[in-house]
């Protein structure tokens, strides 16, 4: 029996690099899907350094720009770029990333009959709860497509009070996944109790709060060391709060690392840091701590505990005291932080990216048949 090769077109309006969360998930999940044929459209300069999994990149020229007055033209002349492209390619399906970004409205005013599928990643949710031009653009590339994709129950519903609930039907989660094939584990914890060495990986920003775990430190009554790896407009702003709280021997910062490197770091840890306080679309980085055997502290904010399970120890988000508070107590408490890896390690088996990509092949088939 011969199987029928998908010809998919998607993309990611920025540089092709593994600079971000959702280039590295487009890269590992159109890898991982079988029988498809990937073209990808984004930025030059393509990254020739890095291994990308796609079959064909393309590069848009379209002088990008993103906000302003200017947006609706920039929308039109990256319509008509992606509009020869689409002509020229004929896919089978168009895999939109991001609910109403630019590239998204361009597939989907070019799109004709072929059928949309458009995917969630968080930073476009956000967008829309704060402005009113970017929920337009929601509604308008929902409007177009077959279904629509979250990754999480809690942002899916995001997606649905956003669009009036005009498309609860088109709706469907399918949760992200990392290569765990490529994860490692440490061979024995180390028995002891006292003060833990923690981590914290991700974009330096208001967002994500890396700041209530530079104070939690301060709080804390065993002194537990932090590692926090990224950049971001904050990451002065935070080195200099360290130095203020007297903490720059407790705490190192270091720069945003490939994920290879990333991953090898993970095994020298106690545990992982999560502190993002308001809207997380799934987080990846919490399934590969977990994949890595690291217990993680996590912010309690909607979607995170549907991604963690019972597999993490959550406090306030936003209170350094309230993390303060579950870092001592996983530090005094070595048999607990035994069992937590064993259920971070249960956890994370639960999103191979192979799932994610098997998912969302039969979700396009379904809707080009």
């Amino acid at each position: 029996m011969t199987t029928n090769v998908l010809n998919i077109v998607t993309g990611i309006n920025r540089n092709c690099e593994p600079s971000s969360g959702s280039m590295i998930l487009v890269n590992d999940l159109y890898s991982a899907m079988p029988d498809t044929h990937t073209t990808f459209l984004g930025r030059a300069p393509v990254d020739q350094a890095w291994k990308a999994a796609f079959d064909q990149l393309m590069t848009l020229s379209t002088t990008k720009r993103p906000q302003g007055p200017d947006f609706d033209h920039y929308v039109d002349e990256l319509t008509r770029e992606v509009g020869a492209l689409i002509d020229r390619i004929q896919p089978d399906a168009i895999h939109a990333q991001y609910l109403g970004f630019a590239l998204s409205l361009a597939f989907t005013r070019t799109a004709g009959n072929i059928p949309i599928i458009a995917i969630a990643h968080g930073p476009d949710v956000m967008m829309a709860e704060r402005r009113a031009s970017e929920r337009e653009a929601m509604h308008e590339v929902a409007a177009a497509s077959a279904a629509i994709v979250a990754p999480t129950t809690a942002l899916a519903d995001r997606i649905d009070r956003l669009t009036g609930r005009r498309f609860t039907h088109r709706l469907t989660v399918i949760p992200w996944g990392i290569r765990l094939n490529d994860a490692q584990v440490r061979d024995q914890l180390p028995a002891r109790t006292g003060p833990l060495s923690l981590v914290h990986a991700g974009r330096l920003d208001d967002n994500k709060s890396t700041i209530t775990a530079v104070e939690a430190l301060a709080l804390t009554d065993q002194p537990h060391h932090l590692t926090v790896i990224g950049e971001g407009t904050l990451r002065e702003h935070l080195e200099q709060r360290a130095i203020a709280l007297g903490l720059r021997d407790r705490i190192q910062f270091e720069p945003f690392l490939p994920r290879p490197e990333l991953w090898r770091r993970l095994l020298n840890f106690d545990a992982f840091l999560f502190t993002t306080r308001g809207l997380e679309a799934f987080g990846l980085v919490l399934i590969e701590a977990q994949a890595h055997g690291l217990p993680v502290a996590y912010s309690e904010i909607p979607g995170v505990r549907e991604t963690l399970g019972s597999a993490g120890v959550p406090y306030t988000p936003g209170d350094p005291r309230s993390l303060a508070v579950a870092l001592d107590e996983l530090g005094r408490d070595f048999h607990r932080r035994k069992a937590l890896t064993k259920a971070a390690l249960n956890n994370a088996r639960r999103y191979d990216i192979t799932t994610t990509g098997r998912q969302l092949r039969e979700l396009t088939l379904r809707v080009t048949c």
